[in-house]
């Protein structure tokens, strides 16, 4: 049996790299981010992410074996979807490269399954559990019966929330990438001054809609005078704990609907300070659990687990391994 997986990201605009191996854990990992390349565009440029990835692949690998001693693995698990489909085909051709040269198994990985088994980094993953999934591409809210049987229960009809986060802070005039800056304005604010809208908390279903709170936070925005540092700083904070209150109840909705008694968050979004301690306080009965912060935005170490995982229970049945830009995990 295979014990030792490499990890190849690259399906957006973070490139990664790492070891992970059974029985022992995350042996190494390395990670560039491309925010200074397309922070002057204000968001992700697919040309210029699949460029980057062609030049760091090479370095990052040199750097991974240097830190780990490690020459090469029992397996090559890469993100095959979903994606940018330049930046995909880039990390699918180089690790195809890599598993044909070493003759070992070449594994597939859906990117958001990655995220979801992302906590296993720093443990056991409880199952059957509700997964929120959030993003800046995804909000959605995912029944995991067992690792393989997932059932989605809501999505977004509209924006994902860290799309939300990100516009909204480009609204305010704040640098690239918006999320995290608009979450570090927040802080300074008061969150209950503007009465932003809870977004379809009013009728039944675990779907989301951020389209709506976006055009009111828009609205107060345009009435801000740019020195009024305060109000600004206030209106992140309402925006902010508007959006977190809207996540916590639709998770509460489907914990209560399927039952299940463990909650699991992923994605960009599951670093939000505020929307880490409103899931514990509010959750009353249900064990949250979270990656680690570093581990909660695209990494290649949730990609190697994720491969390992597949590998134990697959042998060598294993899927081909085809780019897909669009892959619902209700496929896998």
């Amino acid at each position: 049996m295979a014990d030792l997986v490499l990890g190849v990201e690259s399906s957006c605009d973070e490139t990664g790299l790492a070891f992970y191996e059974r029985g022992v854990g995350l042996r190494a990992e390395v990670l560039f981010s491309q925010t200074e390349i397309h922070a002057p565009f204000g968001g992700v440029v697919p040309e210029l992410a699949a460029r980057d990835h062609v030049r760091r692949l090479p370095l990052l690998w040199r750097e991974l074996q240097t830190r780990s001693g490690l020459a090469r693995a029992d397996a090559v698990a890469v993100t095959t979807g979903p994606g940018l489909i330049g930046a995909l085909l880039v990390g699918a051709s180089f690790a195809r490269a890599l598993a044909f040269a070493w003759g070992v198994p070449l594994i597939s990985v859906h990117h958001l399954e990655g995220h979801l088994l992302a906590p296993l980094l720093e443990g056991e993953l409880p199952l059957p559990a509700v997964a929120l999934l959030v993003s800046g591409g995804h909000s959605q809210l995912i029944a995991m019966r067992a690792l393989g049987d997932y059932q989605l229960l809501g999505d977004t009809l509209d924006d994902a929330a860290g799309e939300a986060f990100d516009k909204a802070a480009k609204i305010l005039g704040l640098p690239y990438p918006g999320g995290p800056a608009l979450a570090a304005l927040a802080d300074q604010g008061d969150p209950r001054r503007y009465p932003l809208p809870r977004p379809m908390l009013d009728r039944p279903g675990l779907d989301f809609s951020f389209s709506g709170l976006k055009t009111a936070f828009r609205l107060q925005a345009e009435k801000l005078l740019p020195e009024d540092m305060q109000s600004r700083a206030d209106l992140a904070a309402s925006f902010q704990l508007a959006l977190v209150e809207t996540l916590v109840e639709k998770c509460r909705r489907a914990l209560e609907q399927t039952g299940f008694k463990h909650l699991i968050v992923a994605g960009g979004v599951s670093a939000n300070r505020l929307l880490r301690e409103r899931l514990r306080e509010k959750l009353h009965g249900a064990v949250v659990h979270f990656p680690s912060i570093r581990h909660s935005t695209d990494n290649a170490a949730m990609i190697a687990l994720a491969g390992a995982v597949h590998l134990a229970a697959a042998g060598d049945a294993l899927s081909p391994c085809r780019v897909r830009p669009r892959w619902s995990l209700e496929e896998l």
